[in-house]
């Protein structure tokens, strides 16, 4: 059984969400969201960083726009039993440059 929550601030209510037992994926944004997602969550998708979109050599990523830095930059993020995935995206942010951080449309499959 498929549900959709629209609108649902934070993670208030998750732990009521669907049915008992059923896998439960997030959707957002920012993945800054993810050090609050309770262990019933199976996967949280997220963009808003790009990557980072420059990756210079010895520096790294200079500009992650998360609290987390490059904690939260890019691709798959497993802690505590649960795992989050940044995608990179396809567009820019600020500046329309990208720069060892190539535009990405991901592709997921889930399973337990």
């Amino acid at each position: 059984m498929l549900q959709q929550v629209v609108g649902v601030e934070g993670l208030d209510g998750i732990h009521d969400f669907g049915v008992e037992g059923a896998p439960v994926i997030v959707l957002t944004h920012n993945p800054d969201l993810f050090v609050r997602v309770p262990p019933r969550v199976l996967l949280t998708l997220a963009g808003h960083t790009h990557g980072g979109q420059v990756n210079l050599p010895v520096f790294g990523r200079l500009i992650v726009p998360s609290h987390y830095g490059e904690r939260y930059a890019i691709g798959h993020v497993h802690e505590e039993g649960r795992d989050l995935f940044v995608s990179p995206g396809i567009g820019t942010s600020i500046i329309p440059v990208r720069f060892r951080v190539p535009p990405e449309i991901s592709l997921i499959a889930v399973g337990r």
